[in-house]
């Protein structure tokens, strides 16, 4: 018996709930769970020489060189984002860098891809003070995506997410619902992604359920 036929997300179970609960239209807004995303969390300088040094060679297939960057961004396809709550994003099948702190990140890339890009940061970042820690079983992440995606957000979350302040490439650590998520626009639509804890899942879920349901039903008329 495989690893893979052992493992189960946080919600596999609600697959079917969250589908029944999702609708289209100008007020929809749908909600799936998107599991076993690889994550790593990745510490060094954003100054030092992996990051800065000469430009290398592309670390992986199919990926153009890091563009003068160094080692670290020729690795991921892209320069590490180091605007405060930023994200990069090359394009599908390549991973997406959230910037967390001023020397945190965490790559998010596709199911199974933890232990090759690992191993290719690692590589990287050679001699230089940091470290790239697989974090993927920490959390699993929600998507929540449609023209009322942004009004379910704002029922329990502070941050002002105005498309003019937080639109696509944005990303933060916040509370929604009073849970900790790391929250990430990934389009217009709008679409988000919510980074959550696997033992909190279940809660922000329902909660998310609940903010939803108002969207299921035509607005009340005077």
């Amino acid at each position: 018996m495989t690893a893979d036929t052992l493992r189960r997300s946080p919600l596999g179970h609600l697959a079917d709930v969250l589908a029944a609960h999702s609708t289209d239209g100008e007020r929809g807004v749908r909600l799936r769970e998107v599991p076993f995303l690889a994550q790593l969390d990745l510490q060094l300088h954003p100054h030092g020489p992996a990051t800065m040094g000469e430009p290398s060679p592309s670390l992986r297939p199919g990926v153009p060189p890091g563009g003068g960057r160094g080692r670290i961004a020729a690795t991921l396809g892209s320069p590490l984002p180091t605007d405060p709550n930023t994200v990069t994003d090359t394009g599908p099948g390549s991973p997406q860098v959230l910037w967390l702190g001023p020397q945190e990140w965490l790559v998010v890339g596709p199911d199974g891809s933890a232990p090759a890009t690992a191993e290719l940061l690692r590589t990287a970042l050679a001699d230089e003070p940091g470290s790239v820690v697989d974090v993927s079983a920490n959390r699993t992440t929600l998507e929540l995506a449609g023209p009322a995606a942004r009004l379910v957000l704002e029922k329990g979350c502070a941050l002002d997410l105005h498309p003019r302040v937080f639109g696509p490439g944005r990303c933060a650590q916040t509370l929604l619902g009073k849970v900790n998520v790391i929250l990430h626009q990934v389009d217009a639509e709008p679409t988000y992604r919510l980074l959550v804890r696997g033992s909190f899942a279940q809660y922000l879920t329902d909660w998310l359920l609940d903010a939803m349901e108002e969207y299921r039903h035509p607005p009340l008329t005077a």
